[in-house]
């Protein structure tokens, strides 16, 4: 048996939340996040939310609003969080070596643990927006979604 590899798509929540519980992919309603959306649901087998409070979330989970970022947390909360996600990741996702995780978050979703963890796992990781102000991140979102990249 020949295992494919998988592009998964991994989107940061963003602070900007409809008022009501929600499944994952309605709960978050930035410009910024539905841009995410719309592009690793064009791009990806299967995405995931990576959320500051709930960790790994599939987009048709329901949850409660709430007030949590990771930007506020300070770096061992990080790299545990990454830990936590990443035994998500084991257990939800079951990642194969030479799958693709194309990661759609700020740095500090990806920096303390879970872009190593990763790879030490085999799999290829593509950061497309890595870099940008998130000015350029919206554009690049808008440019794609014209363009149906």
């Amino acid at each position: 048996m020949v295992l494919t590899q998988r592009r998964i798509g991994l989107v940061g929540c963003v602070n900007k939340k409809v008022g009501v519980p929600r499944v994952a992919k309605d709960l978050y309603v930035s410009t910024l996040f539905v841009g995410r959306r719309s592009y690793v649901e064009r791009s990806s087998d299967e995405w995931w939310v990576l959320s500051a409070k709930h960790g790994l979330v599939h987009p048709d989970d329901v949850l409660l609003p709430y007030d949590e970022t990771l930007t506020k947390k300070d770096r061992p909360a990080r790299r545990s969080w990454s830990k936590q996600v990443l035994s998500a990741i084991d257990q939800r996702i079951q990642p194969r070596r030479g799958d693709v995780f194309e990661i759609h978050a700020g740095a500090e979703y990806r920096e303390f643990g879970l872009l190593d963890g990763l790879r030490d796992r085999g799999c290829l990781v593509e950061i497309p927006t890595e870099r940008m102000r998130i000015g350029e991140q919206l554009r690049f979102y808008k440019q794609a979604r014209e363009h149906r990249l």
